[in-house]
């Protein structure tokens, strides 16, 4: 029995492994390849399904391959109907220009681009090909090269034909297999990479490079990251978890993996994190032994928010966790900046006052039940402080009569309000 590339192997235990086209562990066994994966511009941020192709590459370059980042300046106008029901709005040019900077950029902290390194990252556009390309250039160069019957033959328009599909979808397999050519004839490019969902494409782009310059290429895919029920994994509360922080705050993309099931965790930890084998091993067995530490979240919380948004973003988001779920996070409540602390406090019960009101002291038990509901009465409210459940910024009250002033504010206009264990709500002085 052969036995496996290391990388490949590498691949398989990390669960980014579903399919390759034979003779791809012989190519990286002779030299340094040059390995792709396209990135479609339908929004100005990659969210964390994309991270798998992205890890894909970054394993291809730690190995000493080149990796190249394609954006999807063109194809970005046609849509991709691989994995869909139904066809892609359409961006217009100037969306698409602003979506393929911003992706740009989120990859670079992910790939190493500089050219000092033997092997630095490519960031290519496929408009600078397609940009100058007329129609009539495209089906005479490359659609003639590809029957019709190899493209009906493709999952992603079969599953398509009785809803629907445009022409325009229809020929999306021919855009992306000429992708392929060009990076092959332009950069010696005989790898590409991606989704499952990816596969029929890719086969399109060896097909055309077989043809066109009876060339040898490649195909390797990862399988479509699912949770444990086998819904789709990567959406928390039905809504993409996005890389860029004005979509998904750093808190929420943090808190986001902390909560992912013991069962995901232990799946994932491999595909998601740089770690060795026999750190994930061990941990995976620390993490049976004592599920309640999360340590397996923990280590996708922290590796990943590291690789997104930084380490002092991370320190930040794990400060602010510990504010809800810690002790002694009095100082640390303090250190935060609003729109953590909104991020904190998201969902929780919020109530506004007048600024002048606390800038001219106004009493706690005032406070607590005439301008907000927290309380319902100042009987009430006087018991629960008398009994020592009743907090303010972390702080426990001991003192009825507490006034409450400018210096209580956090961030200058906020004040926690915490009513027994885990009832937080907050109040903002405007």
């Amino acid at each position: 029995m052969t036995e496996k590339h290391p990388l490949i192997e590498e691949l398989q235990w990390r669960g980014l492994l579903q399919d390759l086209t034979p003779g791809t562990e012989a190519m990286l066994s002779h030299a340094p390849q040059t390995v792709y994966v396209g990135f479609d511009p339908t929004a100005d941020s990659l969210h964390i399904g994309n991270l798998i192709p992205i890890m894909l590459l970054l394993h291809m370059q730690r190995n000493g391959h080149h990796p190249i980042a394609l954006l999807g300046g063109a194809t970005g106008r046609v849509g991709d109907p691989s994995g869909r029901t139904t066809e892609r709005p359409l961006l217009s040019q100037e969306e698409i220009d602003h979506n393929v900077q911003c992706i740009g950029r989120q990859l670079g902290r992910f790939l190493d681009f500089d050219s000092a390194r033997a092997n630095p990252a490519r960031l290519v556009n496929n408009h600078d090909w397609f940009g100058s390309m007329t129609f009539l250039d495209f089906i005479r160069d490359a659609g003639k090269h590809i029957p019709v019957s190899y493209m009906l033959a493709k999952d992603s328009v079969k599953s398509r034909l009785e809803t629907g599909i445009s022409f325009t979808e229809f020929c999306y397999q021919l855009i992306q297999g000429y992708d392929y050519l060009h990076l092959f004839r332009h950069y010696g490019c005989k790898l590409q990479m991606g989704g499952s969902d990816q596969w029929g494409n890719m086969m399109t782009g060896t097909e055309m490079i077989r043809r066109m310059d009876q060339g040898e290429a490649h195909a390797l895919t990862a399988p479509l990251v699912t949770r444990s029920d086998g819904s789709k994994f990567g959406k928390s509360e039905g809504k993409n978890v996005w890389l860029d922080p004005a979509r998904t705050s750093a808190y929420q993309f943090y808190q986001f993996w902390l909560n992912v099931a013991d069962e995901d965790a232990h799946r994932l930890v491999g595909a998601y994190t740089l770690r060795d084998r026999n750190f994930i091993d061990q941990l995976k067995r620390e993490h049976e032994q004592a599920p309640h530490e999360r340590r397996l979240q923990r280590l996708l919380a922290e590796d990943l928010t590291t690789h997104v948004h930084g380490e002092e973003v991370l320190l930040q988001v794990q400060g602010a966790s510990s504010i809800l779920f810690g002790r002694d996070t009095a100082d640390a409540l303090q250190q935060l900046k609003p729109e953590l602390l909104l991020d904190i406090m998201e969902g929780v019960p919020r109530f506004s006052v007048p600024k002048t009101s606390i800038e001219s002291g106004r009493p706690l038990l005032a406070l607590l039940v005439e301008d907000t509901t927290i309380f319902p009465s100042r009987g009430q409210a006087r018991e629960m402080i008398t009994a020592g459940g009743v907090s303010m910024n972390k702080h426990k009250i001991i003192d009825e009569n507490e006034v409450v002033t400018q210096k209580n504010l956090l961030c200058g206009r906020f004040i926690l309000v915490q009513k027994g264990k885990k009832n937080y709500y907050l109040i903002e002085a405007v």
